[in-house]
């Protein structure tokens, strides 16, 4: 039976695990935190539950696929709710707000633009469209060939990756709140909308058309039930266990060195940071330099706050986002002209707001994200004046006070991002899913200098968040259960 090992246990690597355990292999997670879950960690603290990493769940299809990969259903592991609404927007002058289907959505987008309900069920048909093609066809191909992305679909849009959402939308609608509202998904893909070729508009479907889920107890509740099946299949997982280093003979990985012991495998596929992932190994089995990871385009870091609340909050939902500063400006300074934002966007996840497990009875458990660009100076001091910038108009927008109700407040940052996860530049979701880093020309699932060693996650393919994360598991599996068993086996 052949040896693998997984380096780190996000999404990607458990999805990985899963798969390997499954064909047969003996598959052995190091993972260097204390919990299992890479980004997707909890914090628990006063009866109050927090993800600490990602808190939307959407494309939900993707979650089902996986599981039923392996004979079972989400509904083996945990409760599954559709969130109505999915999701509030604060302007400076106005608040939208998402229904849970497209009559509740064309409802308010005809509120705020007459006769905009009509371009928007078009647009939306269009992108349930490319989302069957992305989700069905592109995403499922390794990132080897050019050629993956010519198929009969593609070629009949391929105008579609050289327009931009920014151009698609600004076409159709005029309203400016409509147009941000229409914008926003992309940002999951970690780039400015005038960068992101307009055939990604199927994360518009996946927002309106498959709506925003939540499962009880939070996001962590996929990571156990990823740990409970990779268990079940005979994977050994080991917390507290850094890696050190990849060994290497003769261009062939020959397994890692952790806590100062080697342990050998026939496979090493690394779930860690890929830029990260390279400094493992010795300088001539590196594929990228460091000014080739130094020129790509990165998704956002985040500037997290977890607050403890001792009374319930009035005038919001589940999911919020502060839409009353200029969307423009604040994507410059992320990606055009690096630095703290000046008027900085804001989400805001009250989780308790649906779910009563995640704070106790009449408080409030709120999660606060500022996105910046990564590599930023990160403080303490920066970290406060952020969190007053922000809790002063998030009271205004919600009028209401709530700075004196805090019981806690915990932060996490660049530094975090780095010291936690080994983040190239603390970025918090990979790299972003540019025209240039799309598909083949992102970073390889499979090393082109050592033999048997794979890479995977939102640095590789397919990009960024956590559905791309469990589908590239997958992939880098299917490329070592193709090489290493002489049957293949279709998963």
């Amino acid at each position: 039976m052949k040896k693998v090992i997984i380096i780190g246990s996000g999404f990607s690597a458990l999805s990985s695990a899963c798969y390997l355990a499954k064909a047969g292999f003996q598959v052995s997670v190091f993972e260097k935190n204390s919990t299992v879950g890479g980004r997707a960690r909890q914090l628990v603290k006063d009866g109050f539950t927090f993800d600490i990493g990602p808190s939307w769940y959407w494309m939900p299809d993707i979650f089902e696929k996986f599981f039923a990969d392996f004979g079972k259903s989400t509904s083996d592991y945990y409760q599954l709710d559709k969130l109505d609404p999915a999701y509030k927007i604060f302007f400076s002058d106005d608040v939208i707000t998402i229904g849970d289907c497209m009559d509740k959505i064309c409802e308010e987008f005809e509120r705020i633009e007459k006769g905009s309900s009509k371009d928007l069920r078009a647009f939306i048909h269009k992108a349930q469209e490319n989302y069957n093609i992305a989700i069905n066809k592109i995403v499922l191909k390794p990132g080897i060939s050019p050629l993956e992305l010519v198929t009969k679909d593609t070629v009949l849009r391929v105008d579609q990756f050289f327009k931009t959402i920014s151009q698609e939308v600004r076409k159709k609608f005029k309203n400016p709140k409509l147009v941000s509202t229409l914008e926003f998904p992309v940002l999951f893909l970690g780039a400015k909308p005038s960068k992101t070729p307009s055939f990604y508009s199927f994360m518009n479907f996946a927002d309106f058309g498959l709506g925003t889920w939540h499962p009880k107890g939070g996001m962590y509740q996929i990571i156990l039930a990823m740990e409970s099946l990779a268990k079940e299949l005979g994977v050994i997982l080991s917390t507290n266990s850094p890696v050190d280093k990849i060994e290497v003979s003769d261009h062939r990985v020959t397994g890692i060195i952790s806590g100062g012991k080697k342990f050998t495998a026939d496979i090493v596929i690394s779930g860690a940071d890929y830029h990260h992932s390279e400094t493992l190994l010795d300088k001539k089995y590196r594929q990228y330099s460091e000014s080739y990871w130094h020129k790509k385009t990165y998704a956002p870091s985040s500037l997290l706050f977890y607050v403890g609340f001792d009374k319930k909050l009035d005038n919001i939902e589940h999911h919020n986002l502060f839409f009353d500063t200029d969307f423009e400006l604040h994507a410059e300074e992320i990606y055009d002209h690096p630095k703290w934002p000046s008027q900085p966007l804001f989400y805001a996840n009250f989780p308790s707001k649906t779910d009563s497990s995640m704070a106790p009875e009449g408080k409030e458990a709120g999660f606060f994200l500022i996105p910046i660009a990564p590599g930023l100076e990160d403080t303490q001091s920066l970290r406060d004046q952020y969190f007053d910038i922000i809790i002063d108009r998030f009271e205004k927008r919600t009028q209401q006070k709530v700075q004196n109700h805090i019981l806690f407040r915990e932060s996490f940052c660049v530094n975090d991002f780095v010291e936690q996860y080994n983040s190239f530049k603390g970025n918090a979701y990979g790299m972003a899913n540019t025209l240039s880093q799309t598909a083949f020309l992102r970073p390889n699932l499979k090393s082109s200098k050592v033999e048997n060693l794979y890479f995977t996650g939102q640095l590789t393919v397919p990009g960024p968040g956590v559905p791309p994360s469990l589908i590239s598991g997958k992939l880098v599996s299917g490329l070592a259960i193709k090489k290493h068993l002489k049957n293949e086996i279709h998963i």
